[in-house]
Formats: structure tokens, sequence, C-alpha cells
């Protein structure tokens, strides 16, 4: 079967790898390790084992437990906080009974997983988030004033792209008021590229999505402290049952980890780098876009390219381009986490040669076509 027979059209993704557009494509490796799992049975405890040790041995942590996400990941590690490894405890959650289940949040880092908001993967779990300081601003005083005999974890969340980190409470803060309080720190390192740095600050857990930038099916996995992550493992006999990794995308994943880690990443940095220079100098051509690469704001070896329209010169909006990229076949999604700033832009992560291709034409036709139909699109 294909997407055709059921009247689904494949789309371009400029966006990166994006859960709404169906995580990342796979390399023929990452396909092949699938299908070999899908061919035999195995004791999948035994398989399990083996990922942990390989996944604690690529992130230099003293174990790892494979989870099929990032907000799979956050329920799970919460659950691991509350009630460890007691059964009794393990299949009673999302009750935590009498155990101590406040989880300490900064206000700013209280994201939303596509939709779904890190409170409710907190509450999954069986804990009670505590939000701290405001959006624009938390404190080191906001976060450990917070710390009481019932918090069970403190939360930090990575992204520059969805948590708020201007004025916020570093990592290293966090893992000092964890270590001076005997709280473990959860990370939620979802898309980054470093597999070893996070675990190497002291966090107690780290999460990290298998889509997100490892080229993995729908998977991730946690990795941290043996203690910690034998209780993640704990929950697959209660909340973490529905969220069980297959052999197929484990497999899957361990492939994609062993090609990602082969590659240096100043040399995949280096790549991306040349590409979207080259496709920026094209795309600068076109009338009313000014094209030019960027780094990624976090500091992270990802390059870009950020498009600015002209409304005056092509009589739409940022906004209505990008809708007007969607609505074709097959439908390009732009990269518009900045269009608040008439801003879009183009991310390699996800872009085969012959997307970038695809961008180029979809461009050329729709700034050729004049102005949009839609009469608000430069106001």
């Amino acid at each position: 079967m294909e997407y055709q027979d059921l009247g689904v059209t494949p789309v371009i993704s400029a966006q990166a790898n994006s859960t709404p557009l169906g995580g990342c494509t796979l390399s023929e490796g990452v396909i092949a390790a699938m299908g070999n799992a899908a061919r035999f049975h195995v004791d999948l405890d035994q398989l399990w084992r083996a990922a942990g040790d390989f996944l604690a041995e690529v992130t230099g942590s003293a174990d790892a437990c494979p989870v099929t996400g990032a907000a799979a990941g956050m329920a799970i590690a919460v659950a691991a906080c509350v009630a460890g490894t007691d059964v009794r405890r393990v299949q009673r959650l999302p009750d935590p009974g009498d155990q101590p289940n406040e989880v300490v949040v900064q206000k700013g880092h209280s994201i939303s997983y596509g939709g779904a908001p890190i409170t409710q993967m907190i509450a999954l779990g069986g804990g009670r988030t505590v939000e701290v300081g405001a959006v624009n601003e938390t404190l080191r005083s906001h976060v450990a004033s917070a710390v009481t005999r019932n918090t069970a974890a403190l939360v930090y969340v990575t992204s520059h792209t969805h948590a708020v980190q201007k004025k916020s409470v570093s990592l290293d803060e966090m893992v000092a008021i964890g270590r001076e309080h005997g709280v473990p720190v959860i990370v939620d390192a979802a898309g980054e590229s470093d597999l070893r740095g996070w675990v190497a600050t002291g966090a107690d857990l780290v999460i990290y999505s298998g889509t997100k930038m490892l080229g993995a099916p729908t998977s991730g996995f946690i990795c941290g402290s043996s203690e910690l992550v034998a209780a993640c493992r704990a929950q697959y006999a209660g909340i973490a049952r529905p969220m069980k990794v297959g052999k197929e995308n484990l497999l899957g994943l361990l492939q994609a980890v062993r090609e990602y880690t082969a590659v240096p990443e100043a040399e995949r940095a280096a790549a991306q780098r040349a590409r979207m220079t080259d496709l920026a100098a094209r795309l600068d051509r076109l009338p009313g876009l000014s094209a030019r690469l960027v780094e990624d704001e976090s500091g992270r070896l990802i390059y870009r390219v950020l498009l600015t329209v002209d409304p005056t010169a092509t009589g739409r909006s940022a906004a209505s381009l990008a809708e007007e990229m969607t609505s074709g076949t097959p439908a390009i999604y732009l990269r518009d986490f900045k269009l608040h700033l008439g801003h879009l832009e183009v991310d390699p992560r996800a872009l085969s040669a012959d997307g970038e291709e695809a961008v180029v034409r979809r461009l050329e036709q729709v700034l050729s076509n004049g102005a949009s139909t839609d009469v608000t699109a430069a106001r």
C-alpha cells in the first residue's frame, strides 16, 4: 500500500523534521534495519537491555531506555521520579499516592509538544507541575524556593525554538539546586545534536527524540543514571505500556544513531552551509524576495536560508506566501517560526536535493504570478 492508495499526497518539508509532517524520511540503512527486524521474533527484554547498553555507550551515560518520543519520555521520566521501581506505585500512576510528586518548571519552559502541553505529560507520570518565575524572567531564587519535601523533580527544556531562554535559570544552576536538595533534574533535549554534552552537565535524566535530529523512525530515548533509568524501564508495567517501542522502530533508532554518530558534526554542518549558501544565492534573485544564510540562533551548527518578502513588490505577505506554497502539489512547507517578523526559512535537515529544486521552482512560479488573491496579504 502507498499513500496515494488512501488519497494522501506526500509533501516536501523545508521545516526540518516536523512531527505534524510525519517526522523524518529514513535512510536506506535505517529502512533495511527495520525490515530485517520485522522478519524475526526476538526476546524483547534482551533487545531492550542491549539497546540500552548501546545508547548508554553513545551518550556516555550509565544506562538508557528507549521511548516512542520526547513527549512519552517526559511522562516516563517523571513517573520514574515519582514511583521508582515499586510495582504497586508504578501501577497506581497517575495517582502518586503519598509520594512527592511536584515537578518544578520555569514558566518559560512550559512548552507544548505539537499541541499537547508538557504539563499534561508530567501529569500522566503522576506529577503536578509547579511553574515558577515569569515567561520573560526566572531567577534562581524562584526555582530554589519552590523546592519542598513534596518535590519529585526539576525539569529543564533546552529548545530555543519553543522555550524562552532569555533571563532564565541555566541548566548548570538547575543541576546545582537539584544536588543541594537531593532532587533529580530531567532535561528535555529532544532536538539537540550533542548526544554527550547534556549528560555531562550532571543532569539525572536526558530525553532525546529520534526523529528531530537523528533521522530515526518514531522513537526516542532517555539516558542517565542507572537507578533512574531502571525506574524508567519499570514504567512499562504501568503508564508506559501504551508507549512501547516495537522491535522494528527500535532497530531503526539504533541504526539511525549509528549513522548519525559516524559523521562528525562539523562535517555535517559544513555540508549544510555549502548547500544553503548556494540556495540563498539562487532565491535572492527572485523578484520581491530577499534571501540570506543564517545560523541557528541557539548556536547549534544548523544553517538555514532566511527569506524576507517585500509586500509592496510582491503584493503578498510572508504568511500569504507560506499558504500559497502549501496549496500546490506537492505541498511545500517552509519553516514559519519567524512569521511574526515577516520571515520564512528553508531548513535543510529534511530536504533532499530534489526537494530543494522543488522549493526553487514553486517560489519562481508563485512570485511570477503577481499579487496574491488575498486582498489582506500586503496589509
